[in-house]
């Protein structure tokens, strides 16, 4: 196949694995913690042997001082990331997981001004406004006893994390190669949650642990690959906007597999947030 037709294919194979990855916090009833200490693990594992299997130019310089401080704590950001991405969706549902998590724009927008020393454009003022209304749309109490505030409360930090580890990545990038960022940061976000496990003593059946590979391995080895793989033939603007379609794919599914039917609020506040970030990135990019 035209590689120019092949990346397009490969970054909506990325997309819709990423989705699926949020309905593993209801098809596992495993602690967070074991989960993302799993999906960790394999993924690691995963993008190690394709590393093996890749030119050495894939690989980039080998990360000494500060890009090696960096690998380590973009994976303790990676683990706290997925570990509150996963407990919003096990106190609320797969919708209000993954639709508050897409609220890291307002993160991003005015944290990268401060790390970049970049002005702060009105484009990206409305954009946080807009995430910001999307959000409270899907909050129905401020009551952290309420499920839905609850599991709004994790997305946020779960998006939260997200948009640190996007802004260290984005300066990581100009140095290390996307293929051994993914996979250090995912060793250490393993290694990081590993001493914990033992508190926890949960044993795994064969299917939990053929569901967690599945999650390791599929939804994030496979699917950061194709993803990074896609932008050597896909506009970084084309990117982004697909990329929103993550949250799209995972209510939809939650919808069909999991039965989970999402409220008239939450569809609203999640088309705001959605909206709103792919016109801010359109605007951007023109």
């Amino acid at each position: 196949m035209n590689p120019r037709r092949l990346g397009p294919f490969e970054l909506h194979a990325a997309v819709l694995l990423f989705g699926l990855a949020g309905l593993f916090g209801k098809l596992l009833t495993l602690p967070p913690l074991v989960i993302v200490f799993a999906r960790a693990a394999f993924a690691a594992a995963a993008l190690g042997v394709v590393a093996r299997l890749a030119p050495r130019s894939a690989l980039g310089i080998v990360p000494r001082g500060r890009p090696l401080v960096g690998l380590a704590a973009g994976g303790l950001l990676l683990a706290f990331h997925w570990v509150a991405f996963f407990q919003s969706i096990q106190v609320s549902t797969v919708a209000i997981g993954v639709l508050s998590f897409s609220s890291f724009p307002l993160f991003t927008t005015f944290l990268e001004p401060v790390c970049f020393q970049e002005r702060l454009r009105g484009v990206s003022i409305w954009t946080a406004a807009g995430v910001l209304l999307g959000v409270g749309l899907m909050v129905p109490a401020f009551d952290l006893h309420h499920a839905t505030t609850l599991g709004v409360c994790w997305g946020a930090l779960s998006g939260l994390a997200f948009a640190v580890l996007s802004l260290l990545n984005r300066r990581l990038v100009r140095t290390q190669a996307p293929l051994l960022i993914a996979g250090a940061q995912n060793l250490v976000a393993a290694l990081a949650l590993a001493p914990l496990l033992p508190a926890l003593r949960v044993p795994l059946t064969g299917r939990e642990l053929i569901w967690l590979a599945v999650l390791g391995i599929g939804c994030t080895a496979l699917a950061h690959t194709l993803f990074v793989r896609s932008l050597a033939q896909v506009r970084a603007h084309t990117a982004s906007v697909v990329t929103g379609l993550e949250a799209v794919y995972a209510v939809l599914f939650a919808w069909l597999l999991l039965g989970e039917a999402p409220s008239a609020r939450t569809l609203l506040g999640g088309a705001m947030i959605l909206g709103t970030t792919v016109l801010a990135t359109l605007a951007r990019d023109r």
